[in-house]
C-alpha cells in the first residue's frame, strides 16, 4: 500500500509539472506559468486584461501561454475553478478576485474550433449582473452511457457552463460545446442535486445561478420545442442581418399565409389611391434627389483620375475591404477590415493580405500587390479618426498617385462620392448627399415608418437604438448603396478632397427581403492623420529612447575598459 501511495504522489506531481496557476485580479490578470511543486510559485509574470473578452483570449496575451498553446495546439484547453472545468471562452467578468485557475491540455477528440460564435460576440461586453452560472455533473443518471464529447472531463467531478439571462437552458449547453450531441435529441432534463427539482432544457436559465444539476432521461421522446428567445440590443449596438431574424418552429405555413394576406391587403390599398387627372399630369414635375448631387463633367473627370488610387483589400484572394493609397506605397484602409488576421504577439499577419487597384471589370487578375506589414492601426470605433490601418505594399509595379495631398476638411452638407468596391465587386462610384447631425433622426424616423405594416419586419426597438448611436456620433454621415467590403473606402467632397473614410452603417432586412441601410457614416481623414502622427511620434521617441540608452551603456563599457 505505501509503494503504492509513493507511485501515486509522483505521478500527481508529473501531472502538476504540466500545469499552470492562474489568478485573476479586479484590476488585471495575473498569470503564473510554473510548477506545482509542494505549492511553490516562480517566475511570477504580470498583465492587465482592460477590456471585455474570454478566459483563453486573456491568457494568449501572455507570450509564455502563447508559446504552450502553440505546442498543444491539437489538443484541447481545460481550465479547473474549485475543482470544476469552466470552458475557455468563459467571460473574463465571471472571475472573481482571487480566483486561481489550473490549466491543462488533454487529448482532443476532435479538432479545436473557434469557440466564440456570433451571439456569445453579440452579449461578450454585457454585465456579469446579465450572466447566469450552474454547474453540471460530467456523469449522466441511470441509464446513460455518456453526456461528454471528451471522456477525458470524466476525471472532473462537475464542469461550469456560462448563460445570459433570458435565454434557454438548451442554448447555453449547445453554446458551451462540451456534451455530447445525443443529449440534444433525446427527452433529457437537469435534476437538482440539492432539491432533485427538474429543469427541462426549453425552460429559461435564470433561476439556475450556482446550481448543481445532474443530466437525466425523462423518456425516449423527441424533446419538445421551444420558442426562441428575443435577443435584447444595447442602445448603441449596430444590428447586423445575421441577428436580426430568428426562425419559429413548425412556422412555415402559418408564414405563408401571413404573407399572402399582407400582399393581399397592400394590393387593396392601391385600389383606393386616385390616379392623377390629365390636368394633374400636366403639371406634375419629377425632379428626383436634390441637384446638390450633380456635378460638372470637369469635377467628374477629376474623380475618375483620382480613383485610380482606390483599391480592393483582399485576404488570401477574397474580398473582405476597400483601400486607397496615401502616399508612395502605402495606403489607408479600416482597422476592422484586418484586425482578426493580425497577430499583436509576432507582429505580422496570420493570412496572406494585398490590395488590387485595377480591378474594374470581372475578367481583370493582375495588378496584385501584397501587403508587406501592418506600420501602425488602431480601432476604438467610437472616437472620430479611430479606425484606421497604414498598410505597406509590395513596389514591384508601377503605382497610382496617393492621395494625401488631396486631404481636405470635411463639409458640414452638399454631395459627396464614395469610390470603392461594396459587395467585393469591381470598382464603382456613389454620389450621395451628406445627413447634417440635425437631420439624422429624421432619416431614422423615415426608415421606420417605411417598414410600418400589418407584419412588424424590423421593431421599433432597433430604430431607437440607431437614433441613440447616430444622434452621439461626430462623424460625417450620409445615405449610400455601399454596403459589405465598402469599409475603407475614400470618400471626396465636391471640390475632389479626400474627407473621410468611410466606415460602417446600420443594416436590417426590409419587408420584402432586401438588404438596407438606415444611415451610413465616415471618419473624417484629418482626425485619422492626426491620430497616425502622434501614434508615429511615440514610436520614434521610443526608439531615440531606445538609442540614448544603448549609447550610454557603450559610453559606460569604454570608461569601464579605459578604468
Amino acid at each position: 500500500k505505501k509503494k503504492k501511495k509513493k507511485k501515486k504522489k509522483k505521478k500527481q506531481a508529473r501531472e502538476n509539472i504540466n500545469n499552470n496557476i492562474v489568478q485573476f485580479c479586479a484590476d488585471g490578470l495575473n498569470v503564473e506559468n510554473s510548477l506545482i511543486l509542494d505549492c511553490t510559485v516562480k517566475d511570477f509574470n504580470n498583465m492587465t486584461c482592460n477590456k471585455a473578452g474570454t478566459v483563453e483570449e486573456s491568457l494568449k496575451n501572455s507570450p509564455k501561454f502563447a508559446k504552450t498553446a502553440e505546442k498543444n495546439k491539437e489538443k484541447e484547453l481545460v481550465i479547473i475553478r474549485d475543482g470544476k472545468a469552466i470552458s475557455p471562452h468563459l467571460p473574463c467578468t465571471l472571475i472573481k478576485k482571487g480566483d486561481r485557475l489550473t490549466v491543462k491540455y488533454v487529448k482532443a477528440v476532435e479538432r479545436p474550433k473557434k469557440p466564440i460564435g456570433a451571439y456569445v460576440s453579440l452579449c461578450r461586453n454585457k454585465p456579469p449582473s446579465n450572466l447566469v452560472m450552474f454547474h453540471v455533473l460530467t456523469k449522466g443518471g441511470k441509464n446513460i452511457v455518456r453526456i461528454m464529447k471528451n471522456s477525458a472531463l470524466r476525471a472532473f467531478q462537475e464542469i461550469s457552463v456560462y448563460a445570459y439571462k433570458g435565454e434557454r437552458v438548451k442554448a447555453a449547453l449547445k453554446r458551451d460545446g462540451r456534451l455530447h450531441s445525443s443529449i440534444f435529441k433525446k427527452n433529457f432534463v437537469l435534476s437538482n442535486k440539492s432539491t432533485s427539482v427538474k429543469t427541462e432544457l426549453s425552460n429559461p436559465v435564470d433561476e439556475l445561478n450556482d446550481e448543481t444539476f445532474q443530466i437525466i432521461l425523462l423518456d425516449k421522446s423527441d424533446p419538445p420545442p421551444s420558442l426562441p428567445v428575443k435577443q435584447k440590443l444595447e442602445p448603441n449596438q449596430e444590428m447586423t442581418p445575421r441577428n436580426l431574424v430568428l426562425e419559429i418552429p413548425n412556422s412555415k405555413r402559418t408564414q405563408n399565409q401571413l404573407c399572402f394576406q399582407f400582399e393581399k391587403f397592400v394590393k387593396g390599398i392601391k385600389t383606393l389611391v386616385p390616379t392623377l387627372s390629365h390636368f394633374q399630369n400636366l403639371f406634375r414635375v419629377d425632379f428626383g434627389q436634390s441637384t446638390q448631387m450633380c456635378s460638372e463633367v470637369r469635377t467628374m473627370k477629376r474623380l475618375m483620375c483620382l480613383s485610380d488610387s482606390a483599391g480592393q483589400v483582399r485576404i488570401n484572394g477574397q474580398p473582405n475591404g476597400s483601400g486607397f493609397l496615401l502616399f508612395g506605397n502605402y495606403a489607408f484602409t479600416n482597422g476592422h477590415v484586418v484586425k482578426d488576421i493580425y497577430d499583436k504577439q509576432r507582429s505580422q499577419f496570420n493570412e496572406k493580405v494585398s490590395v488590387h487597384f485595377s480591378y474594374e471589370s470581372v475578367d481583370q487578375t493582375e495588378g496584385a500587390l501584397d501587403v508587406l506589414e501592418l506600420v501602425c492601426f488602431e480601432l476604438k470605433p467610437d472616437v472620430p479618426g479611430g479606425d484606421w490601418a497604414l498598410l505597406k505594399l509590395s513596389a514591384h509595379q508601377r503605382l497610382p498617385p496617393g492621395l494625401l495631398e488631396h486631404i481636405g476638411f470635411p463639409p458640414k452638407d452638399g454631395g459627396i462620392c464614395i469610390i470603392g468596391h461594396p459587395e467585393g465587386g469591381v470598382k464603382k462610384i456613389d454620389p450621395c448627399l451628406i445627413v447634417p447631425s440635425q437631420n439624422r433622426l429624421q432619416v431614422v424616423e423615415r426608415h421606420y415608418r417605411e417598414n410600418q405594416g400589418p407584419v412588424q419586419f424590423v421593431t421599433r426597438s432597433f430604430f431607437e437604438g440607431v437614433a441613440t448611436s447616430v444622434d452621439r456620433k461626430s462623424f460625417l454621415t450620409y445615405e449610400s448603396c455601399f454596403y459589405y467590403a465598402s469599409s475603407g473606402s475614400p470618400v471626396f467632397d465636391k471640390h475632389c478632397n479626400v474627407v473621410a473614410m468611410h466606415s460602417g452603417g446600420y443594416i436590417y432586412r426590409s419587408a420584402n427581403g432586401e438588404t438596407k441601410s438606415v444611415i451610413e457614416f465616415a471618419h473624417p481623414l484629418l482626425a485619422i492623420m492626426e491620430r497616425l502622427i502622434i501614434q508615429m511620434t511615440l514610436k520614434v521617441l521610443w526608439f531615440v529612447k531606445l538609442f540614448i540608452c544603448l549609447e550610454n551603456f557603450h559610453i559606460l563599457s569604454s570608461y569601464n575598459q579605459t578604468s
